[in-house]
């Protein structure tokens, strides 16, 4: 019964709210999870102090505050579904205590990084080292995620008007201005991708080397990118799957771009997923601050 419950649930989610596959697969780990918790026990009848114990054994086993965050929203969108098609009466997901969510500064590359990176790749004799050349710069200037770049088409970009149209989580649409020196950039490469391609057909920006009729995958290009950033003399440590995404948001925090804006172009859907990259803002601002504002310079005199 509760494979059934459980499945009917991802089954609404997918297909009325469109919620993408990751969503989809997260949410069937952390249910099966919930059920094996109760072996025996419907999960449908489950109590409020039920769910209780159960978020004191995910804290008592190390997992961490943005994990249990995830596996609440859960339950509650679960519960919640329940409810709607009168499974119960009564929802136990209500006013779940949870943990605070730590705010874990996200890692970036430096201007000077990115730069190295990018002019390593353009040297390169070899196609799929423009190829990541042109993906490091269009990520770079655009904050796109991993899975937004290596999913683009061809029809994702206007190289008249200088945008990236870009299908985000969810299904949701937002559109990018894009630097001109990354559009002169992705349009060198895509010269060079017509003669890679040949005869070959495909609708990808950033075809796979090994099958060009497939787009290349997140896995395959951040290998790349590792490769990279030892040839640049970069920590390959350094280097993970939204690396390039948060240096994009660091860049325009740091350069005194609004927290609304930054939020629109990298499609949070809420602005306090943004307020994170607030820690890279520079010394002049607050130097500006403590030298302008007319409060500080009342205390100084």
């Amino acid at each position: 019964m509760n494979y059934n419950l459980i499945e009917i649930f991802l089954e609404s989610i997918s297909a009325e709210k469109g919620s993408a596959e990751n969503t989809v697969t997260a949410y069937k780990y952390d249910l099966e999870q919930l059920s094996s918790f109760f072996p025996g026990k419907n999960i449908k009848d489950l109590s409020k102090q039920d769910l209780k114990n159960y978020i004191i054994m995910l804290d008592s086993k190390g997992y961490s505050a943005k994990s249990v965050l995830r596996k609440v929203s859960c339950l509650r969108d679960f519960f919640k579904f329940l409810i709607t098609e009168n499974i119960i009466t009564e929802n136990p997901a209500i006013n779940l205590d949870t943990p605070k969510k730590e705010k874990n500064l996200p890692d970036f590359l430096t201007q000077e990084e990115v730069f190295r990176m990018i002019e390593t790749a353009a040297k390169s004799k070899k196609f799929i080292f423009r190829r990541d050349g042109a993906m490091i710069s269009l990520m770079y200037a655009s904050g796109l995620r991993v899975s937004e770049l290596v999913s683009l088409k061809m029809s994702a970009i206007n190289f008249e008007k200088s945008l990236v149209f870009i299908k985000g989580k969810g299904s949701k649409e937002r559109i990018v201005p894009i630097a001109d020196s990354a559009i002169d950039y992705l349009s060198a490469y895509i010269d060079e991708r017509e003669c890679f391609l040949k005869k070959n057909k495909s609708d990808y920006l950033f075809p796979s080397a090994k099958n060009p009729a497939s787009a290349l995958t997140r896995d395959v290009f951040f290998r790349q990118l590792k490769t990279l950033a030892i040839l640049c003399g970069i920590n390959p440590e350094k280097i993970h799957p939204h690396i390039l995404r948060h240096s994009f948001a660091t860049f325009l925090i740091n350069h005194n771009t609004g927290l609304r804006s930054v939020q629109k172009m990298l499609g949070h859907e809420n602005i306090v997923t943004t307020e994170i990259y607030t820690h890279v803002l520079s010394d002049n601002l607050k130097n500006a601050v403590q030298n302008n504002h007319p409060l500080a310079k009342f205390i100084k005199k």
